[in-house]
């Protein structure tokens, strides 16, 4: 296993075990456009992966309550749930089929530090250390949908693509979040990947997420560096 990461054989298993429930699951429920298991190692597995070395920079992952917002087939909060079995992770997701599949992989991996959560995040109010998303939303919309989850100390993070128009999604966000945007490097994987991390600094408060009417003090992302 790449990412950066020395991880023991016993999570590295799990987290092939997971795979291989994806792939099959995948078979009948349609739960990703990605059909090759190799394909899905790399950009699914692997890409959940990428994240945690530079991710740790910031937060205590071992000992953090994780939220993952639209997490489809349980990515990448399952993947850091196995990894980090210490951590308490929320998965959220509203598409039945793909929240039995996460029950299901749960129940079959012992995964006791999940909470599958069927509905939108929009239902929860209840603070964590760290709200996470993948191919979700906007920037602006990803920060809204966070607003019951976010306390003054939560670390919101949105796992993206190209850089081209992230400054742009950023500048939207409300003059008190602060933004930084890092590349990511994923083993294999022949495109780009950005994480954009956002704080909340100034004298508003932290749920304080509706749209600013003042377009002249948007937020600026930091330039991308590497991972």
């Amino acid at each position: 296993m790449q990412a950066g990461l020395e991880l023991p054989s016993a999570v590295q298993n799990k987290l092939l075990a997971y795979l291989s429930l994806m792939s099959k699951w995948n078979a009948v429920y349609n739960l990703t456009a990605v059909r090759d298991p190799e394909q899905m190692l790399v950009q699914h597995l692997l890409d959940s992966l990428a994240i945690i070395v530079p991710l740790s920079r910031h937060i205590d992952l071992s000992g953090a309550t994780i939220a993952d917002i639209g997490s489809g087939a349980g990515l990448p909060g399952l993947p850091l749930a196995i990894v980090f079995p210490t951590a308490k992770v929320i998965s959220i997701e509203p598409v039945g089929k793909k929240v039995a599949f996460q029950r299901q992989s749960c129940a079959e991996l012992a995964l006791t530090n999940v909470e599958v959560y069927a509905g939108r995040a929009q239902a929860l109010t209840r603070p964590v250390d760290l709200v996470i998303c993948r191919a979700f939303a906007s920037m602006i919309d990803f920060v809204d949908a966070a607003a019951g989850l976010t306390g003054r100390s939560t670390l919101l993070v949105a796992m993206k693509g190209q850089l081209a128009g992230l400054e742009t999604e950023c500048a939207e966000l409300p003059a008190h979040c602060e933004v930084e945007i890092e590349a990511l490097q994923v083993p294999f994987l022949d495109a780009q990947r950005h994480l954009v991390v956002v704080r909340h600094a100034g004298p508003s408060g932290p749920q304080a997420h509706a749209r600013q009417a003042d377009a002249s003090s948007p937020a600026t992302a930091a330039p991308p560096r590497s991972a």
